[in-house]
This record gives C-alpha cells, sequence and structure tokens, in this order.
C-alpha cells in the first residue's frame, strides 16, 4: 500500500483511502449505508460520467436504503494507473480503465489493442458484445482482485497533431505521439515512423502545450472535453483503433453481494453500457462540431489502406506471441465479415 500512498499524496484519493480503511472498506455512509466509489478520468461533461451518474441513480433508486454511490470524474481519485490499484485494494469499487492499463494485468486485453482489429463501427460493437468473446476476457483479471463487468465505447482512435497534418504514415516520421501506456501501441508507432511517447491522459494537454510532443491519438472527445483542441489543429482519421474503455470492480465487493442485490449492479452495468453508448454518438458529433467552429480544428480523411497496410503484420506477430487469442480474433473476423462496410472484403482485421 505505501507506494499507493505515495502516487496519491495530497489526491483526494489518499484521503479516501484513508477513510475507506478506517471505515471497513467503504462503510460510513449516513444512516450506516455501504457507500459505492466509483473513479474515472474524464470531465463531468463526458458520456461516460453521463452514464455513471445513471449508474448511480438506477442502484440508488433500487438499494437506496443499503448503499450511496458516489462517482469522482476528472482523476479525482488519482491516475487510471492509482484508480486500478485502488480497486484491487478494495479501497474504491469501481473504477474505468483504459485496455493498455489492463493488459499489463493481462495478455487477454493485448488483442483489443491490435490495429486496424475492427473492420466497422457495427463490427466492434457486435464482438464487444458477444459474450463468447468479451466473457473470458473480462474474467481474465480476478486472480488481480478485480473484474471487468462492462465495456464502454470509446469510439476510433485517430492521430490529431499541433502543426503536421497527418495525410500518409510517411508525415508521422520523426514527430513525438503520445500513445498509451501499451507495448503493442508502441510497436505500431513504431512501424508507422513515428515516436511513441507513452504518458498518462492527466499528462497530454501539458505537454502538447509545451510541445514535449507533437501529438496524440485519441477520439474526437479528447478535443473538446479535454482541452485538446486548443493546441492540436489537425485530426487525421487513420481510424487505427477501436479500443473500448473497461468498468472494472472490486471482486471482493462483488462476491460479497447477495443475489438479490448482486442482480441489480449487474443490470446498473448494463445501464451504464446503454446509456454510454446513446450519448457517445451525440457527443462525438457536437466535439466535431465544436472543434472545427471555436477550435479551428481541421479534420483530414486520408486514405486508411497504407496505415493498413504497415499495421497489419501486427495481427500475426501478436497471434504468434499469444496463441490462446486466436478463437477469439476468429470470433471478431466473422464479425467483421457479417458487419463489412459496402464494397470490401470483411473489414480492417482481415489478413
Amino acid at each position: 500500500m505505501r507506494g499507493i500512498y505515495r502516487a496519491l499524496s495530497l489526491s483526494l484519493g489518499t484521503i479516501l483511502v484513508a477513510s475507506a480503511l478506517a471505515g471497513c472498506g467503504g462503510s460510513g455512509g449516513a444512516g450506516g449505508k455501504r457507500i459505492v466509489r466509483i473513479g474515472h478520468n474524464q470531465a463531468t461533461d463526458h458520456p461516460t460520467h453521463v452514464a455513471l451518474l445513471e449508474f448511480e441513480g438506477y442502484v440508488e433508486g433500487r438499494l437506496g436504503d443499503r448503499y450511496e454511490v458516489e462517482v469522482y470524474p476528472s482523476e479525482l481519485l488519482g491516475s487510471q494507473t492509482d484508480m486500478v490499484q485502488l480497486t484491487q485494494t478494495g479501497a474504491i469499487d469501481f473504477c474505468v480503465a483504459s485496455n493498455s492499463i489492463l493488459e499489463t494485468f493481462s495478455d487477454n486485453y493485448t488483442l483489443f489493442n491490435m490495429p486496424y482489429l475492427f473492420g466497422s463501427a457495427e463490427a466492434y460493437h457486435a464482438s464487444m458484445d458477444d459474450q463468447d468473446i468479451t466473457g473470458p476476457i473480462f474474467d481474465s483479471t480476478k486472480k488481480a482482485g478485480f473484474e471487468a463487468v462492462t465495456w464502454i465505447d470509446a469510439g476510433t482512435r485517430n492521430f490529431y497533431t499541433v502543426s503536421t497534418p497527418i495525410e500518409s504514415p510517411a508525415d508521422l516520421k520523426g514527430l513525438k505521439i503520445r500513445v498509451q501506456q501499451s507495448p503493442t501501441n508502441v510497436e505500431m508507432m513504431r512501424l508507422l515512423g513515428g515516436s511513441a511517447t507513452p504518458m498518462g491522459f492527466g499528462e497530454v494537454y501539458t505537454a502538447l502545450q509545451s510541445k514535449i510532443i507533437d501529438g496524440a491519438e485519441n477520439n474526437e472527445m479528447a478535443l473538446t472535453s479535454n482541452g485538446h483542441g486548443d493546441v492540436c489543429k489537425f485530426y487525421s482519421y487513420d481510424m487505427h483503433q477501436m479500443i473500448p474503455d473497461i468498468l472494472i470492480g472490486n471482486c471482493a465487493f462483488l462476491d460479497g453481494l447477495p443475489p438479490e442485490e448482486r442482480a441489480v449492479f449487474e443490470e446498473g452495468f448494463q445501464v451504464v453500457n446503454e446509456v454510454e453508448r446513446r450519448e457517445w454518438t451525440k457527443a462525438v458529433e457536437a466535439a466535431k462540431e465544436r472543434a472545427a467552429n471555436d477550435q479551428g480544428v481541421q479534420f483530414l480523411y486520408p486514405d486508411t489502406a497504407p496505415f493498413q497496410e504497415i499495421c497489419l503484420p501486427m495481427h500475426q506477430s501478436i497471434l504468434g506471441q499469444y496463441p490462446d487469442l486466436k478463437p477469439f480474433y476468429d470470433a471478431i473476423q466473422a464479425h467483421n465479415k457479417a458487419y463489412a462496410p459496402e464494397g470490401t472484403e470483411g473489414g480492417q482485421g482481415n489478413e
């Protein structure tokens, strides 16, 4: 625990850890209610926060005499890495984690980091809703003390830069691009010719502003909710990844719920998924409009084929390293074929 406390010094996370330990792991709410704490790193106008507030209302509406849900946005409980550690120990009960962080706990999550894995948004959604794919992956971190309870749509990841428009892989050469802290993402950038710069999401704005990095890769919401469009003026739809965020929960808390209460929480997790996906579609359109009109961001639509050609060999390399992923990969290819964009043979993931 000492490492966690050091990482969260002077943060609200430290206060809550001490409170949780003093209050027997989250009890101590008004009227003896069990406080359920959820942390994430997005702003209060983000679809993730909106969905978690719906979860709060859903659970309290059915179990309000026993539980009080508290949602903490904007890294108030520390970085995502900090929050995952806090969820492991039970100092908090849930947090939203990036797939890249979860990759460090289970090799199974490497699958979703593959560039050009999904052939379309429809194939992506169908794959993530397929329990035969996600069930074993979501359960694979139980030995670490937490499990995934639902996935959260984070759209398509694309490159955006301060001053260099990215219209082909050659434009990335020599640029320092922030990526998530994942070996897969670092290798992707190496192949594309850029210089991968892993860092926590909360550090990106300052790094862009001070020109420590030349750009980043994320969805459109990063431009507006996190202000990156104030600095970066080119957003290029190379569409290299569709990676979910994951809501994880502490296993001891979940396993300790009586069956009827666990059922309510499971229904609440589905509410999170449904609300976030609905809000995501609206938020992306609003973000693009605001970024273009208020921040002066130019949206570029390069030919994605050259990017795919460079990245697709990573699929066989990763499957060779992690052969247990092959059945999941093949199931995703089936969804790619079923939801292939018109005029294609089956989507991004096909070799």
